[in-house]
């Protein structure tokens, strides 16, 4: 048991290492670009996609309370990992057929694909979250949650803001919002489209949408569950 703690935090630091590390010159220009597009795009178009992802996202969330995960106890953290990583896969798998499905229809059936993988992404959230032992009918589990999806899509300059309230999260959580009313609906709107963007846009395309679509859903789910884990490491490991 104590051989595979010490693999995780090890694995914990370098993953710390890689949210810490400053932004390449690559990413600082593609993050101007997108910025700049922004800026060309109406205040009202602004508004009704925040709105948009902000209920999308609140009715996952909420919605969820009737289906929460009860808390794993009385688990090493070997076995919760364990545990953890087949849902990962389960839901990874499960994305990437979504995405070949709906990447396979074209434009209409792309569109569709928004809110199915968003659904897919924060159930897997509320799963790892459960097995990691933290009980999601808690609203301030809820908004750590987010953060970590917020982590997952983002710069990496933005990165270097959230991990360090991930990282001191017991003195942060009495800082926040009281209500999902209050949480920065607007900028977690413009990190996760401006990350998912180019990665998605393919998808829309007929016939290459399919694998496309496959493929984006597959990495993209890893990429959610890997920070996930780490980001509970953070509580689990204190």
């Amino acid at each position: 048991m104590e051989n595979y703690q010490n693999y995780v935090r090890a694995e914990l630091g370098l993953w710390l290492f890689q949210m810490k590390k400053p932004p390449s010159i690559t990413g600082i220009i593609t993050r101007g670009i997108q910025s700049k597009i922004n800026t060309w795009v109406p205040e009202k178009v602004h508004q009704t996609i925040t709105l948009a992802i902000e209920n999308m996202v609140k009715a996952v969330i909420t919605g969820s309370s009737w289906i929460v995960p009860h808390p794993a106890h009385d688990l090493s953290l070997q076995a919760r990992e364990l545990k953890v990583k087949s849902r990962i896969k389960w839901y990874r798998n499960s994305a990437s057929v979504e995405g070949a499905v709906t990447g396979a229809g074209g434009i209409l059936m792309g569109f569709a694909d928004f809110p199915a993988f968003l659904t897919i992404k924060m159930k897997m959230l509320f799963d790892i979250a459960a097995l990691y032992g933290m009980d999601t009918k808690n609203y301030q589990e809820r908004l750590y949650l987010l953060y970590i999806f917020q982590l997952s899509f983002s710069s990496q300059n933005r990165r270097n803001d959230l991990i360090g309230l991930l990282e001191n999260w017991e003195t942060h959580r009495h800082e926040l919002p009281e209500d999902l009313g209050a949480f920065d609906w607007r900028t977690f709107q413009l990190d996760y489209r401006d990350y998912i963007d180019l990665a998605k846009l393919a998808q829309l395309i007929p016939i290459v949408g399919a694998g496309v679509g496959a493929i984006a859903n597959y990495r993209l789910t890893e990429h959610l569950g890997k920070n996930a884990m780490n980001g509970y490491r953070l509580r689990v490991l204190r």
